[in-house]
């Protein structure tokens, strides 16, 4: 019967959307991490770096890096049929933090991209999502250059705490990338149930 064909088509659900930030050091990764996944053509701000700059952007171990993102980095993944990502790539230098308070709203967690030739660049992006209890994964970008280190040893150089997941990727790679995402999802999820279950109890 003609209503009986209509009557078992699929439901129409619109997919759930979720803000993950991109934050670390100038010049790890971020434009690279979001332009790999993106379905969509990636919104950039990014300028050439200019001589009035210099005294203020530290190119040590990036020597070769001829722009920098201003604002932000904006693309959008679908990980699911009922799961969908908008990535924010966070400008890295110091005098674009200001930026970050009107990023982070709204963001369920963060990746914190890490270099291991300039791994202290990362700390102020883990400073800052600790302060504001935001979940967040650390990523170290394998750049092909840079020292191989075990995890355990970068872990213990950051000085995370345990539940923080931290993981290796090649930015320039989709499905590394994918993984790092998946796991901020659902570490993020993890530590909302945990926050549930401890309310209710």
């Amino acid at each position: 019967m003609a209503f009986g064909r209509s009557s078992r088509r699929k439901r129409h659900v619109d997919p759930v959307t979720l803000k993950i930030l991109v934050a670390g050091g100038f010049g790890v990764g971020k434009t690279t991490l979001v332009g790999a996944v993106s379905e969509i053509r990636p919104l950039r701000t990014e300028e050439r770096l200019s001589e009035a700059g210099r005294p203020v952007d530290d190119l040590a171990g990036v020597e070769g890096k001829s722009t920098t993102t201003v604002a932000m980095d904006f693309g959008r993944i679908t990980l699911r049929e009922d799961l969908v990502l908008y990535l924010f790539g966070t400008p890295g230098q110091d005098r674009f933090w200001f930026l970050w308070d009107e990023l982070a709203q709204g963001a369920l967690g963060a990746v914190v991209l890490a270099d291991t030739r300039r791994l202290e660049d990362c700390f102020a992006g883990i400073d800052y999502f600790e302060r504001r209890g935001i979940p967040f994964t650390v990523a170290v970008n394998c750049f092909d250059e840079a020292a191989r280190y075990p995890a355990d040893t970068v872990r213990a150089a950051l000085d995370l705490d345990p539940e923080v997941p931290l993981l290796m990727c090649d930015a320039r790679v989709r499905e590394s990338v994918k993984e790092i995402l998946v796991g901020v999802v659902e570490h993020a999820m993890a530590l909302s149930a945990k926050s549930r279950q401890h309310a209710a109890t």
